[in-house]
């Protein structure tokens, strides 16, 4: 196999030089003492839904030359391929995406662009199924880390999901009950909303969602929602007029998900126990201290943040939204922002006439994200111009089907 000439003039993946390959995983440091792990049955974690510890900055790429090995690759691949970046990715990432968006624009955005062959998607693994199930049969999508996956998604399997139906159905529940998935869901996890008549929704236009399956079209007496409890119950009680007392909470790792068939059957809301680890870490102390911190302070918060958070805040809203909100305030505006620290850090660099903060003082970006680097962007494209395609990511065709109608559903959402 040949090596692209403008490989070989920049001095990339040349004949004899070793490709960037992905870099292995640290290697987990000896534990200090009891503090460094809950052991099973002696203690508790109540910040357990803080992610991962880090150190707030995230340190360079090691190979100085991995930018130019970047941009000599995608300039040898031109319109072939097509580069998707989600807003929570890292800069040096972004830099090289020629379309940056949330998951479903993005997905869309892919479609859009038949003659790109390749889309490499810098996301996580759910978004790249969702450009595979959208695109073209000649398009193939790339995730450059496997690894990149959603611990929310993760959180409802398909298999834990059919036993939730099953419990429903044994109940007599299941044909008043409507499935609504939130774009962050797996495959299967979509391609059962379709198969049984519910639709998939995005933090923006959930309440629409709600409102079609409550409504005529299906007149639903309750909905399922998957896979995140947050969004759910913050549109269920925010922006539909529903009380707590509507909403349960189901436990897959429960019998009967942790409900009585009683409880079940007066529920309007029956959400699913998932969230979010990034925003999930939000908490009400985030949102005091920061109000007493800096002064005239707007705190805007995804709607994926807990209810306490999400009420107590001043401005609520999809990673659309915020970006919209920062970029339209006037000089001199102060926003706390409750999301992903990549984004609300590019948002304060592209602003410095504002003051734009992370709501928590401990600051983290999601782990997952954060698993598309430079050294596996490189990897990919490079890959790509020896004609190698690498971590492809497809949906099985049933699957894709099922899937596609509860998109399509979406899309058709009045």
């Amino acid at each position: 196999m040949t090596t692209h000439p403008a490989l070989e003039r920049a001095g990339v993946a040349a004949p004899g030089t070793p490709p960037v390959t992905p870099p292995a995983p640290p290697r987990s440091r000896p534990l200090a003492g009891p503090l460094e792990l809950l052991l099973l049955g002696r203690g508790s974690d109540p910040d357990s839904e803080r992610g991962v510890d880090c150190p707030g900055a995230l340190p360079p790429a090691s190979d100085p030359t991995l930018v130019e090995r970047a941009r000599t690759a995608r300039a040898a691949l031109g319109d072939s391929v097509f580069v998707l970046g989600h807003h929570y990715q890292r800069d040096e990432v972004i830099a090289f995406a020629d379309v940056t968006g949330d998951s479903f624009k993005l997905a869309q955005q892919a479609a859009a662009r038949p003659e790109a062959g390749h889309i490499v998607f810098c996301g996580v693994h759910f978004m790249a199924e969702s450009a595979d199930i959208l695109t073209g049969d000649h398009q193939q999508v790339i995730l450059p880390d496997l690894a990149a996956g959603c611990s929310m998604a993760d959180m409802a399997t398909a298999e834990q999901v059919e036993q939730a139906w099953e419990t429903l159905a044994d109940a007599g529940l299941a044909e008043g009950t409507v499935p609504v998935s939130y774009m962050n869901s797996s495959a299967a996890i979509k391609a059962f909303t379709g198969r049984h008549g519910g639709t998939i929704c995005t933090s923006s236009n959930a309440r629409r969602a709600l409102e079609w399956a409550f409504g005529p079209a299906r007149r639903g007496e309750r909905v399922l929602f998957l896979p995140d409890q947050h969004l759910g119950r913050n549109t269920a009680v925010l922006e539909m007029g529903m009380s707590l007392d509507d909403c349960v909470v189901y436990n897959p790792h429960r019998p009967g998900g942790g409900l009585t068939r009683e409880q079940l059957r007066d529920a309007r809301m029956i959400l699913w126990q998932g969230h979010c680890s990034v925003h999930g870490r939000f908490s009400l102390g985030c949102v005091d201290e920061v109000r007493a911190r800096i002064p005239g302070i707007t705190v805007l918060v995804h709607p994926e943040c807990r209810h306490e958070v999400v009420t107590a805040a001043d401005l609520v809203g999809s990673t659309e939204y915020i970006i919209k909100a920062v970029d339209e305030a006037p000089p001199g505006s102060r926003f706390a922002v409750g999301t992903e620290l990549n984004l609300v850090q590019r948002l304060a660099n592209r602003h410095p006439d504002k003051t734009v903060v992370f709501l928590d003082r401990t600051v983290c970006y999601c782990s997952t994200m954060n698993r598309i680097d430079l050294p596996h962007l490189v990897w990919a494209l490079e890959s790509l111009v020896r004609g190698e395609t690498v971590n492809r990511i497809t949906v099985d065709p049933d699957v894709a089907a099922y899937a596609r109608k509860a998109l399509d559903q979406m899309l058709a959402l009045p």
